[in-house]
């Protein structure tokens, strides 16, 4: 159910970037004034092979749209999204922690899915209602990754974390996959006019999946109906020991001196910054200086999301294969496996940078990088939960929070840097750049992660905090005593 809701939240962020294209006029907007390089040509014989593989992708929608979008105001309206899903990352994380997971995920999720079902009828009241919608779907969508780690903290055992925890979130993965073609036919040939078909079909499936998700899921194991006492003691011993499940207040300050979890936080900005160069401003690359579009094609441009998520799958049960033979600490596993998947994407870009005017190179090259970045999931992405299952929740909120924010950095830091001169040297220093934040992050996590559950998470410190608590209670209660003594 995870699984499939995290693929459900990636394909209510990606669809309206498939669905603009069918809803925007785009013969009647002024002509793209992008500028282009010519030290390529575009009419060089690399491009037969693009004219070669269009043949074999589905039909590109009408261009004649309803609505009269600029690239600008189609920005704010893609970007509505994620400004509304940032800012529920960690205040949910937080509540995660204290009240339980399953309902704010199950909730937020039903909220995207219901407001998914009035982006036709927002973008038929003005531009401001559609934002106004995107949004409130971007807030719903806010707790499905701090929610989901929670949850895992709570159900998976540690020999299982890799395989299991890269099952999950490559449903984003498998959503994006997905959705790209999926949306393509139905703003081509879907009910409503097309485009709103959309936001129907994923609409109604995503409500669906809420709903069942409500009913059908326990918070832990041992609120559930479903699961046997053998298998609930089984998980509940391999996470918590002998004495069961606890929740203590939150370390704040501990965890902001913890190194393994500044480990984790730099992969993730690193993780984030780099996997924006490679799948949004590669492309622009091979745009402007390859003359070649990756968005026109779709089979292409689901490419690189089914080799990460296809080998994200092989790895993750190499991670656990690490783990299990006790030849590996979970240490290692995570620092060897995150470094695949971190340091791969790097060496792609930076030979990406030198291909010359090769638009088949670039793309396999496109696609190996972001295929071998499907190991940070058994990497830093499921290591929150080996340092801290209690808290893990809370950890991915901030985490995934501030990597969003790099991620950011990227397409500035690209624009600044080849605006008005888009020239493979311009390029080169952007793929560099974002090579060596990859390298640099990669590299801080291997010297500062840790595989072990952290001191600040040990059940066994509650005991002395509740007496050390209980101590101060008792010596309180003496003095009000003495008081109404005298």
């Amino acid at each position: 159910m995870l699984f499939l809701g995290m693929a459900n939240a990636y394909v209510m962020r990606t669809n309206m970037s498939v669905a603009i294209v069918a809803m925007v006029n785009h013969t009647a907007l002024p002509k793209d004034n992008t500028v282009l390089d010519d030290e390529c040509d575009s009419d060089n014989s690399s491009n037969s092979w693009v004219a070669e593989m269009s043949k074999h992708s589905p039909a590109k929608s009408s261009d004649r749209g309803t609505y009269m979008w600029d690239a600008k105001l189609q920005g704010y309206i893609l970007s509505s999204f994620f400004y509304g899903y940032v800012l529920t990352q960690i205040p949910f994380g937080i509540l995660a922690k204290k009240y339980g997971a399953k309902y704010f995920l199950g909730v937020g999720m039903l909220i995207n899915s219901l407001f998914g079902l009035l982006v036709p009828v927002g973008a038929s009241g003005g531009i401001a209602w559609l934002i106004v919608v995107r949004f409130i779907q971007g807030l719903g969508e806010g707790p499905i990754v701090p929610c989901t780690h929670a949850m895992l903290a709570k159900w998976i055992p540690p020999n299982e974390r890799s395989r299991m925890g890269a099952f999950v979130y490559a449903g984003a993965q498998f959503g994006t996959v997905v959705s790209y073609p999926l949306s393509g036919l139905l703003a081509e040939y879907g009910f409503s006019g097309g485009w709103p078909s959309i936001f129907y079909v994923f609409g109604v499936i995503g409500a669906v999946w809420s709903v069942a998700f409500l009913f059908m899921v326990a918070e832990d194991p041992d609120s559930s109906r479903r699961i046997a006492e053998d298998e609930k003691k089984y998980i509940t011993t391999s996470l918590w020991g002998a004495a069961g499940v606890s929740s203590p207040k939150v370390p704040w300050m501990s965890i902001a001196k913890s190194l393994p979890f500044w480990a984790i936080l730099m992969a993730h900005m690193g993780q984030n910054y780099g996997y924006e160069t490679l799948m949004t401003e590669l492309p622009s690359f091979m745009k402007q200086v390859l003359h070649f579009d990756l968005k026109d094609n779709g089979l292409l441009s689901a490419l690189p999301y089914l080799a990460m998520w296809l080998f994200s799958m092989f790895i993750s049960h190499v991670a656990d294969w690490m783990i299990s033979s006790h030849r590996f600490t979970h240490a290692v596993t995570r620092k060897i496996i995150n470094s695949i998947g971190q340091f791969g994407p790097a060496i792609a870009l930076i030979a990406a940078s030198y291909t010359g005017c090769d638009p088949p190179l670039t793309v396999a090259l496109l696609t190996i990088g972001v295929g071998l970045n499907g190991g940070i999931y058994s990497g830093f992405k499921v290591n929150h939960l080996d340092i801290s299952p209690r808290f893990a929740g809370i950890l991915m909120s901030f985490t995934n929070c501030l990597a969003n924010f790099a991620g950011l950095l990227a397409p500035m830091a690209a624009g600044y840097i080849t605006d008005k001169r888009p020239t493979q040297a311009a390029w080169r220093a952007v793929f560099l750049i974002a090579s060596g934040v990859y390298i640099v992050c990669a590299g801080f996590y291997i010297l500062f992660s840790s595989g072990k559950r952290q001191a600040w998470d040990n059940p066994d410190n509650d005991e002395a905090q509740h007496n050390g608590n209980s101590k101060c209670d008792a010596e309180k209660d003496g003095m009000m005593l003495q008081v109404t003594d005298h």
